[in-house]
């Protein structure tokens, strides 16, 4: 072995044989594509869990960052690096990697023809200024620098988009966004029309003589245009659909399962390690954050059996792989298995210790799986570490910590609680100009908790159902934990049900108060109890659940049903919670498609869809209710789903 390949020993096992030797000669970019080996040595580093050693190779191999490939992917590497820790130093840093490496893409790439030509080529189409027959001019480096020059373009807009703050910077960035699904799109009609050409020689269904780097480039692109498309909410997609932009989110999911191979039929992919393209890897990731994180606000098109199938290769590929690891807690999670979750959690964290914001996805992670299981205490410590190290949302982490001491009870917490309560609104931040939706509502709540002389009701099983905690519960839990607390708050409301003046705080408030919890705990029960009913369609359950849900069923989904219509009778009372009538529209039509009345199902959808004030009084119909966004986008998907005959 020679020295320079010592040089390079990888703390991670080699897959396919030693690390590319770092080059001896200086850099000519016709023969940029050498270089693929070695960046795909360093993705290989970074999803091993050695993201410095990944960074370092970067270093070495390419000083001057130079190379296409070597200076878009270490822009990559930054990018993550940037989006995980959310800090300006950090972003800033990320956004001068990803606008170099785009530099050296643009340098590499065809020069347009000149305006003149161009005009011309609308006339004499073999001049080829422009569509499949420009892209097929290109020599292959050519090619492979468009490819990189829309990647690092997209992170470009995403980094600008995060960091800026302000709409014009969003106009700016979106715009940015549009020439790359522009790009993307003339590379998949290109890969489309070489590959019919090819099959009508009979040399097979692919063109051999493009290479599976640039091809699973391409799948990666179209996969996530289509993907991305697909998931906007439809008063925005209306306007990008008049700019001929359309996203057909099983075309897109196609794509990406084709760059390894993945079918429904089998458990292998068709595609293994030595046959792979550089972006094999990238696609499967970008399936597991579809099937696993996506799904909690979609529907049609999700497969946790695919993302089992993905994560069981990979993770035999990379069992320290932190991302893999999250993935495998993901799963989980979504399978209402979170003791199991924790576990792949904890290994995360001792999987890698060079980036420290990795770890605040676990902890997040296990703040949400350990409210699953009513560990208060175990969720509280995931909330106080975040709110001490991560800068995601300040906001949303001290809300955490508060709802937790409160549960916890005490007069020793009641301090802390109204000191963490008091900075809330003051944590708030701004992504192009908007305010987050979750900072919005927490903001709301701690002001309440104010104005209510330090009391909340629920407040912890009220942040369980927005991250999907009661969702994700497994039914012993709902059952023997989190209905009691229920009962118990509803107990007390029925106390005062002769004279509501005289509950809560005892500020002049009593009415406006018990309208408020009364309407947050029939909505809470209803939640329960529709789990109870129909488990998610993902949670594993053994015989005995199995048999105790249909022996329980007619009863859980009767009283669940009441709960919601007691949400809609009491609506016009509520003072402050209006969101928790149109959640309780969107509850209710997902309990009546499980009960096969999707007709009924497809009403509820509407109402919530149709901008019209439901049951609320008249101050409830100024401005917006609380996260409004999320209600729309997820009974947007339902509708979806139900016309698809898909699970909800």
């Amino acid at each position: 072995m020679s020295s320079q390949v010592e040089e390079t020993k990888s703390p991670v096992e080699p897959w396919q044989g030693t690390p590319p030797p770092f080059p001896k000669t200086p850099y000519s970019a016709t023969r940029a594509l050498d270089d693929i080996d070695g960046i795909a040595y360093a993705l290989h580093l970074f999803l091993g869990s050695h993201m410095i050693e990944s960074e370092e190779y970067c270093r070495k191999f390419d000083p001057k960052m130079e190379r296409v490939y070597f200076a878009t992917g270490f822009g990559l590497i930054q990018c993550v690096k940037g989006l995980m820790s959310f800090e300006d130093e950090d972003l800033v840093d990320a956004i001068g990697h990803v606008r170099h490496g785009n530099t050296i893409a643009s340098q590499h790439r065809k020069r347009a023809a000149s305006l003149p030509t161009r005009l011309a080529g609308l006339v004499v189409g073999s001049l080829n200024t422009s569509g499949v027959g420009f892209i097929k001019s290109m020599t292959p480096v050519e090619r492979h620098a468009e490819l990189v020059y829309a990647e690092s373009l997209f992170e470009k807009a995403l980094l600008g988009i995060v960091y800026s703050g302000d709409w014009l910077a969003f106009i700016k960035e979106a715009l940015n966004m549009r020439t790359t699904i522009n790009i993307y799109r003339q590379l998949g009609k290109y890969l489309e029309a070489v590959d019919a050409e090819a099959e009508a020689k009979g040399l097979g269904p692919e063109d051999p003589t493009i290479d599976i780097h640039f091809r699973s480039g391409v799948y990666l692109g179209v996969g996530m245009s289509n993907l991305i498309l697909s998931l906007m909410p439809s008063k925005l997609l209306t306007i990008v659909e008049l700019f001929g932009y359309k996203g057909d989110r099983h075309v897109g999911l196609a794509y990406l399962q084709k760059a390894g191979g993945w079918s429904a039929d089998s458990d292998i992919p068709a595609i293994g390690m030595e046959q792979e393209g550089l972006r094999r890897t990238i696609c499967d990731m970008a399936l597991l954050i579809f099937h696993l994180v996506l799904s909690s606000f979609t529907f049609d098109g999700v497969d946790i059996r695919m993302a089992q199938k993905i994560l069981d290769y990979h993770i035999q590929r990379y069992p320290n792989g932190v991302f893999f690891l999250f993935g495998q807690g993901r799963l989980h999670l979504c399978r209402s298995q979170p003791t199991a979750a924790l576990e792949y959690y904890r290994k995360a964290l001792k999987a890698q210790d060079q980036y420290r914001n990795l770890h605040h996805i676990s902890f997040w992670e296990m703040a949400v799986a350990h409210l699953s299981l009513w560990e208060i205490n175990d969720s509280l410590e995931c909330w106080r570490t975040l709110a001490a190290e991560a800068t995601w949302s300040k906001a949303v982490y001290a809300y955490g910590s508060a709802v937790c001491l409160l549960e916890l009870g005490g007069e020793k917490h009641g301090e802390e609680v109204a000191a963490l309560m008091a900075k809330v609104p003051t944590l708030r931040q701004r992504i192009a100009g908007k305010s987050i939706p979750l900072e919005k509502f927490v903001a709301r709540k701690a002001r309440k908790f104010a104005q209510q002389g330090g009391r909340l009701a629920l407040p912890a099983l009220e942040l369980s159902y927005i991250f999907l905690g009661i969702t994700h519960a497994p039914r012993t839990v709902i059952l023997e934990r989190m209905l009691p607390l229920v009962g118990a708050q509803l107990e007390a409301l029925d106390a005062h049900a002769g004279d509501p003046k005289k509950y809560g705080s005892g500020q002049g408030r009593g009415e406006e108060e018990y309208w408020d919890d009364r309407a947050l705990a029939l909505f809470l029960k209803g939640i329960c109890l529709r789990y109870v009913a129909y488990p998610d369609p993902d949670a594993v359950l053994d015989t005995a659940d199995e048999a105790s849900i249909k022996e329980g069923r007619a009863e859980a989904e009767k009283s669940a049903r009441e709960a919601f219509e007691g949400v809609f009778a009491i609506g016009p009372k509520i003072v402050y919670d209006h969101y928790l009538v149109y959640f309780a529209h969107y509850e209710l039509a997902r309990l009546l498609a499980c009960q096969g009345d999707k007709a009924n199902a497809q009403i509820q959808l509407e109402l919530v869809l149709s901008g019209k004030p439901l049951e609320i009084n008249t101050a409830g119909k100024q401005g917006k209710y609380s996260m409004e966004n999320a209600v729309h986008i997820r009974a947007n998907a339902a509708l979806e789903a139900l016309e698809r005959n898909t699970r909800l």
